[in-house]
């Protein structure tokens, strides 16, 4: 008889109320209600339930640069003009798809806490599955804000999960290419990436079947670009 699978569960409660703006297709206020049908059907009573840490500057450096992450930290709305060279070089601000909002970087370091906390809860053998709805964050690059994304919070819980493990397999199933991670592991064997995703015409327009990994990571970044309609 097969024993009932451990589910862990991470929310931090301030994590619905950040704002991109108002015509921001990245509503973080979603979690809240996604949090609320967790409570309402009672889902909660099923799994063990965490509020996690935020990220420190130090963990988000285990793969951010440390002047991308110093850039984060200190942007504000009120002051944008003093990092105008910086906002070009780091791909955000009003002229992006990542716009300077207040608390942007406690953003960031909520929803990436939570995976980090999810992945230390694995390689303890603590949890059989860690659910972290805010997370997912996959375009975000070493030194560069994409796609809505600001930190990878991905990359952060794979580092994590290789502390214990030899390799991890990554799946992505969002109709975007999961480039940032890609990316991060493109020339190494103890990561495989599978990417189911949209391709053509379609942000952000990488994940091409025939991009399957460099030097010793050759074969290890796996592509399913689809059509519309698949």
């Amino acid at each position: 008889m097969t024993s009932k699978q451990r589910v862990s569960y991470f929310y931090h409660p301030e994590v619905g109320h950040f704002y991109y703006g108002p015509s921001h297709p990245m509503k973080p206020h979603r979690l809240k209600l996604a949090h609320h049908l967790v409570l309402s059907y009672g889902l909660y009573k099923q799994m063990e339930c965490y509020r996690p840490h935020p990220a420190t500057p130090g963990e988000l450096a285990a793969f951010h640069s440390e002047d991308y992450v110093s850039f984060l930290s200190r942007i504000t709305p009120d002051n944008l003009r003093q990092f105008s060279a910086q906002m070009q070089k780091f791909n955000a601000g009003d002229m992006t798809d990542c716009p300077v909002f207040d608390g942007l970087f406690e953003f960031a370091q909520l929803y990436t806490g939570a995976s980090i906390d999810g992945a230390i809860k694995l390689n303890n053998n603590e949890t059989d599955i860690a659910i972290n709805w805010s997370g997912g964050l996959h375009h975000a690059k070493k030194s560069e804000a994409s796609g809505f994304c600001y930190i990878n919070d991905i990359v952060l819980a794979i580092l994590e999960l290789l502390k214990v493990h030899a390799r991890v397999l990554y799946i992505d199933i969002d109709v975007h290419h999961g480039d940032g991670v890609e990316e991060a592991f493109y020339c190494t064997d103890r990561v495989m990436t599978l990417s189911l995703h949209k391709y053509g015409d379609f942000f952000p327009g990488t994940g091409h079947i025939k991009d399957v990994g460099a030097k010793e990571g050759t074969g290890y970044s796996v592509n399913a670009p689809l059509t519309s309609g698949m």
